[in-house]
């Protein structure tokens, strides 16, 4: 077997891969004496068919099988040797169309290598990380915010009004049978909540406390249970308490509400939640700085073919943006701009830069924090949860989604640890306006990599 180089330009590779016919054929005998001993032919005992007969009659496949294997070892061998890796699939034709059986193979294997990474003293990189504590103010809004959303109810005199809260007994009846699941004893309905059949809700407006009635509705066609779709049905209703709504005071009780055990305890959990948000948001600056820095701190060649990939996807991405109506890929050709280049060049270079040092550093992504990953990703499909677990197990695509920005926040953090970071205190409104920043950033990143799209 011979390699012929025909290309090295930059990052672009080209050989030849000729693999004498002396040697496929020598690969086919070898493939048919170790199968001859386990073959059976009409005519002959196991093991006794002749080697013409088996190459007669499987031949032409073990040579397709055989030209596969050696092509596939050819280049494993050449990566081996040259240290190459291919920035994308590397592309492998047959050069002689003309091939018949005797005639040596001849194949073009080509690539774009990805670049030497030059080594990166972190040590001059500086980043100010900004640290804010919860001030007592922003955990008592917490508090404010949480009893406007808690509901609480006092008993009233008086006819219920929407917004009210009664409790009721009721019994349901469909062709005068009670029916399953229709009915309830001290049941809490808040009237206008919709949470009953229409017009359910409207016909104890105007009850009080001890008064009955018997509330006439027709369960809607697409109904959950198929058996009541689009029945006439009769409720017994007694209403045995009318409530109103009461503002929620901050005590103990409103922790209770919250899973809490006491007030104080809430405040914890307010607080703790807080500064986790603060923490993120901080995270999200310093890593803004470190990768604008380490931008500017490498130089080296970028894959053609990896670039021209990014900025397609950064151009189709921001199209559907901006159209989003058309879904799909049913629209007119998008060509990436030179804006988008300038993004998918930062992209990639930063990219790489981030592979290699977790590569020469061993950062790895373990199992549990994969399956946190997933997990945290299912919360939002309730109810469909499994199934979401399930995709991911599939999917190889989906996984490394997942796993590329445990990896990245790994490697930031690797960064971080040489670097020169220093804490700055500040106000929760403060850091807001340094998220703007960062927002009207990539704003306008996205602004420019649009124009004359």
């Amino acid at each position: 077997m011979q390699v012929t180089e025909t290309l090295n330009e930059g990052l672009k590779r080209g050989y030849t891969i000729t693999v004498p016919a002396a040697e496929l054929d020598a690969k086919v005998n070898e493939k048919l004496t170790e199968a001859q001993p386990e073959i059976q032919m009409k005519g002959f005992r196991k093991g006794k068919v002749p080697m013409a007969l088996l190459r007669k009659q499987f031949g032409q496949r073990l040579l397709g099988e055989a030209m596969q294997e050696a092509i596939d070892a050819a280049s494993t061998r050449h990566f081996e040797e040259s240290g190459d890796r291919p920035a994308m699939q590397p592309r492998i034709e047959m050069t002689n169309q003309q091939w018949k059986e005797g005639d040596d193979v001849e194949v073009a294997l080509s690539y774009e290598a990805l670049p030497t990474i030059p080594d990166v003293n972190f040590s001059g990189v500086k980043i100010e990380r900004l640290v804010v504590e919860p001030a007592e103010a922003d955990v008592q809004e917490a508090l404010e915010s949480l009893a406007s959303n808690a509901k609480t109810f006092k008993t009233k005199k008086g006819k219920a009004a929407k917004g009210d809260q009664v409790v009721i007994d009721f019994l349901g009846k469909v062709d005068g049978e009670p029916f399953e699941g229709g009915a309830a004893e001290d049941f809490p309905l808040e009237l206008g909540s919709g949470s009953f059949i229409p017009g359910f809700e409207d016909q104890l407006i105007g009850l009080k406390a001890g008064e009955e009635k018997e509330v006439e509705v027709t369960f809607p066609e697409q109904y959950q249970a198929e058996h009541l779709a689009g029945k006439a049905a009769v409720f017994e209703c007694k209403v045995k308490e009318v409530k109103k709504p009461a503002e929620a005071t901050i005590d103990d009780e409103l922790a209770k509400q919250y899973g809490a055990e006491s007030l104080d305890a809430l405040k914890e959990q307010i607080s703790g939640r807080l500064a986790q948000e603060y923490q993120g948001a901080a995270r999200q600056v310093v890593k803004r700085q470190l990768l604008d820095q380490l931008d500017d701190l490498v130089s080296f060649d970028l894959p053609p073919s990896l670039v021209d990939a990014e900025a397609q996807q950064i151009a189709h991405q921001l199209w559907h943006e901006e159209h989003p109506d058309v879904h799909g890929h049913d629209h007119p050709k998008i060509e990436p701009t030179e804006e988008h280049r300038k993004l998918a060049e930062r992209r990639v270079r930063l990219g790489l830069l981030l592979a290699e040092l977790g590569q020469k550093e061993g950062v790895q992504v373990t199992d549990a924090e994969m399956t946190q990953a997933i997990m945290t990703q299912a919360r939002q499909y309730p109810g469909q949860e499994r199934e979401f677990f399930q995709f991911i197990q599939q999917n190889q695509q989906a996984q490394q989604q997942l796993r590329a920005p445990l990896f990245e926040d790994k490697v930031v953090d690797l960064v971080l640890e040489r670097a020169q970071v220093t804490d700055k205190t500040v106000t929760k409104e403060e850091l807001q306006a340094e998220m703007e920043k960062l927002e009207e950033l990539d704003k306008t990143e996205a602004a420019g990599s649009t124009e004359d799209a």
